[in-house]
């Protein structure tokens, strides 16, 4: 025997798919007042409507990445006072091309392979070595929640930075690239 989803289920499947009412009631083809009807239990649903709205909550599930999904951890840091051979070494290390700087604990800026290399060819690579990051620290990246939508992520690094920093409740938790979401759409 198969068992139906109560009331209870279907406002819980809504939620977790992070729907309204009026939303599920669009994606499943009905009234928001039938989806509110059958969520209170007021009203039994034709099985062919229960259908329609198991359909368009099954659709959404699983394909919306979340932001925690594509993050790295542990963030990798420069501190402000490390010299620019430590950034550098970190980033062929890591494979990385940006580091945010950290100054007690703290992100204040960041620092990228693209700003280094345009100090490299105005001179003397081992004087720029010795040179400490907070010489070089640009703006820092943009700060989310670990709650952040994807699609919030991907406008922010298509417009203003290459990489994104994910916090959880004031603790930065993880970073995103551009190719981690380039990545994440291409498995």
């Amino acid at each position: 025997m198969v068992s139906l989803p109560t009331p209870h289920d279907i406002r819980a499947m809504r939620k977790k798919a992070g729907l309204t009412q009026a939303q599920l009631a669009k994606k499943a083809g009905v009234s928001q007042a039938l989806i509110a009807r059958i969520e209170a239990g007021s009203i039994d649903p034709r099985i062919s409507t229960l259908r329609k709205i198991l359909a368009a909550l099954n659709a959404g599930e699983g394909n919306k990445a979340k932001i925690k999904d594509v993050m790295h951890t542990p963030i990798i840091t420069i501190g402000i006072d490390e010299t620019i051979e430590k950034a550098v070494e970190l980033m062929w290390k890591n494979g990385i091309s940006q580091l945010p700087v950290v100054e007690n604990e703290k992100v204040v800026g960041s620092i990228r392979e693209e700003t280094i290399l345009k100090e490299v060819a105005k001179g003397s690579i081992k004087d720029l070595f010795k040179q400490k990051v907070e010489s070089f620290v640009e703006d820092g990246f943009p700060i989310v929640s670990i709650n952040t939508d994807i699609d919030e992520v991907v406008r922010l690094l298509s417009t203003k930075s290459p990489a994104v920093l994910v916090s959880d409740h004031g603790t930065m938790v993880g970073i995103v690239t551009k190719i981690d979401l380039i990545a994440k759409h291409s498995l």
